[in-house]
């Protein structure tokens, strides 16, 4: 019986056992084949939002755009081992050992809060971590637990450790809408994430697990405090020693404000290259705030705070008085400088791009360029500075200008005179002459949009356009008739640098170059003396040519050098009258600007092309002066235009020699100083 009663038991052991090991293999298999079932699993979308960055020409930060959170991604081996290093210490310290679930931490975790009876060590790998604010809520729950683990094992099938670390730090809290290391070590201490101490970087891995409590914008001591743990744990570890953390630890650090972080610059810019990445280049709105574009722009950032900071200067706070200024290099288009208004918190309205205002005077150099370039007219072509009245229309309407505060010489003038004077009378006369429709296609073809009529007003600007055109126009000229469309925007590109948009200007020579150099050379006489500009020719320390333009409501001061080419608008929104004091505003912050702006650059003369002649002139007669004639100027022309009869039988021509265009001269040209010593 009791042979019998064993041999029964052992059948029972060992059915136990056999059902135990087919339960084994079961078990064995079925989480194989889970494994490789949560292998072929796609994991669910997660986009990574990250800020969007608009950069001027030399690669500063002008404006971020996000959609609340600041993060910017980068590579593992552009984030300091330190940091790398604390956040492993202090995180995971076994998270090249696991495969996703630590389960040697998980089990001293449960012993850990049993014997406390409190959550006292939690047992979330940087792996479920990273699931956890890829894919899922911060919940409670037993479920998305289980969800966590879940995806923290198909991360670890997917990705490498270095790949999956390299991920987290990029996506991780670090309070103050700031995401990832990057931003983070931008944010706190104004450096890349490649840059950080061991001081700052136990620091920032301490932050993360309870920003609110652990940032040293928020508590400097349980910042402090909670930096020393870190680097206790890292000493723990074995990442550092203890004289190395205690060095660490006394390492002073200093925070950037708070306020401080990546403040906007040039805000009306900042708005004008949004509007041209979503209008004109087809950038979305979701991809300018969360796809972390670089927009590289044509900005000059010190030429912008030298505008911001001369207007601020020149306009009063209190004033209702409005301006704007723009500045393009005419080589190439480039936008350097734009300032929209005179308070951007105040007014975000834009008034470069504005086509409202009238430019007045400074809009008849290219009815001077119209008529010269049909070589009927020569900087010697005279008319007399009277008050006129004159018909079109084939006789049934009138229109009698008048100079400014009645001034005339009622005498001969000749176009250099004109310009710098800035004659109504001889204004109308050439487009008279020339013809209105001329000028509109002139003003056209050097970059002029807005919406002109063929009256004999327009030679005096009564036509509204906006000082980004007005620049853009001057800038043709400069650069001798070759017209560049302005530029704003250079490149975008995505984070991984693929290019998403290039800027291709194109160069197209809209004038000869002999007419546009011979106009240059006449409106240098602005700023002269007995020119409209010569009061704040003292400032600036180059060749510049230019004109001035006022009405009853705006005042102009539109100008350029070889390099840059300025338009400074001054006026009220309303259109209400400006005063004197008022219309003398917009030269001295043109000369300021410009002088302040190109101040490292050495002074150029403008290059003079091929296709120009220069003579001395008699100028009673405007014939070419001989030793016999008392009063001579020297003058330029475009070769075949210069007057070939002598004012005098005796004696030979006056030889002229024509400079050369030295391109990095250090000194004011002989050849302006010549003219001014003729003209004085």
């Amino acid at each position: 019986m009791t042979r019998a009663v064993a041999k029964k038991g052992m059948r029972r052991v060992s059915s136990i056992a056999s059902f135990l090991f087919v339960m084994a293999v079961v078990a064995v298999l079925s989480m194989i084949i889970y494994l490789l079932y949560l292998r072929n699993q796609p994991l669910p979308v997660s986009v990574v939002t990250q800020t969007s960055y608009i950069l001027d020409y030399y690669g500063d930060v002008i404006d971020t755009f996000d959609a609340g959170q600041n993060r910017q991604v980068v590579k593992l081996e552009q984030i300091a081992p330190s940091l790398i290093q604390a956040t492993l210490a202090i995180e995971d310290h076994r998270f090249y050992d696991h495969h996703g679930i630590d389960l040697r931490g998980l089990a001293r975790a449960v012993a850990v809060n049993v014997q406390h009876m409190s959550k006292v060590q939690g047992a979330s790998t940087l792996t479920q971590q990273l699931a956890r604010n890829l894919y899922l809520n911060h919940d409670r729950t037993w479920s998305r637990k289980i969800n966590e683990a879940t995806l923290a094992i198909q991360l670890e099938m997917r990705f490498t450790k270095d790949e999956i670390l390299e991920k987290y730090l990029n996506q991780i809290y670090y309070g103050h809408a700031t995401y990832g290391i990057q931003a983070a070590a931008r944010l706190y201490f104004a450096k890349d994430a490649s840059e950080l101490t061991l001081a700052e970087s136990a620091l920032l891995a301490g932050v993360p697990k309870g920003p609110k409590y652990y940032s040293p914008y928020m508590d400097l001591n349980n910042a402090k405090k909670r930096q020393q743990t870190v680097l206790h744990t890292m000493v723990l570890h074995g990442f550092i020693t203890s004289d190395e953390a205690e060095q660490a630890y006394a390492e002073p650090l200093e925070y950037q404000s708070l306020s401080g972080g990546h403040a906007s610059e040039a805000p009306y810019f900042r708005d004008f290259i949004k509007q041209i990445a979503l209008d004109r280049l087809g950038i979305s709105e979701q991809l300018l705030k969360e796809g972390g574009i670089k927009i590289y722009t044509t900005l000059d950032l010190n030429a912008q705070h030298h505008a911001e900071q001369i207007i601020a200067k020149e306009i009063e706070q209190e004033s209702e008085l409005q301006t704007a200024l723009i500045a393009v290099d005419p080589r190439n288009g480039y936008i350097k400088a734009m300032v929209g208004g005179t308070d951007y918190a105040k007014n975000q309205y834009n008034r470069t791009l504005a086509d409202t205002r009238q430019p007045g005077s400074s809009f008849k150099p290219i009815v001077y360029l119209t008529a010269l370039s049909k070589n009927e007219y020569t900087p010697l072509t005279r008319y007399k500075s009277e008050p006129t009245l004159f018909t079109y229309d084939e006789g049934r309407e009138t229109y009698m200008p008048s100079n400014f505060n009645d001034k005339y010489t009622h005498d001969l003038i000749d176009m250099r005179q004109a310009i710098a004077r800035s004659d109504n009378i001889y204004a109308v006369q050439t487009i008279m002459n020339v013809g209105p429709e001329e000028v509109i296609t002139m003003a056209k073809a050097l970059g002029i949009q807005s919406a002109m009529k063929p009256l004999p007003s327009l030679a005096l600007g009564t036509f509204p356009v906006s000082p980004l055109e007005m620049a853009s126009a001057f800038g043709t000229i400069a650069n001798l008739g070759a017209r560049v469309e302005p530029t704003a925007i250079l490149r975008i590109e995505d984070p991984q640098g693929t290019l998403l948009y290039e800027a291709k200007p194109i160069v197209k020579q809209v004038i000869a170059a002999p007419y546009a150099y011979v106009l240059t050379h006449m409106m240098e006489s602005v700023f002269e003396p007995g020119g409209t500009g010569n009061r704040v020719a003292s400032i600036i320390k180059r060749p510049v040519a230019g004109k001035t333009g006022t009405t009853n409501t705006d005042a102009w001061m539109v100008g350029f050098t070889p390099e840059l080419s300025v338009a400074v608008w001054v006026g009220h929104d309303k259109s209400r009258a400006i005063s004197s004091v008022e219309s003398h505003k917009a030269a001295p912050i043109f000369a300021q600007f410009l002088e302040q702006t190109l101040e490292p650059v050495p002074p150029k003369i403008f290059p003079i092309p091929d296709g120009v002649v220069s003579a001395y002139i008699d100028v009673a007669t405007g014939t070419i002066a001989t030793a016999a004639c008392p009063d001579s100027l020297l003058e330029v022309f475009v070769k075949g235009t210069e007057p070939t009869e002598l004012c005098s039988e005796h004696g030979a021509p006056l030889e002229a020699e024509e400079p050369q265009a030295e391109e990095n001269s250090t000194e004011r040209s002989w050849w302006k100083d010549l003219k001014r010593w003729w003209a004085e």
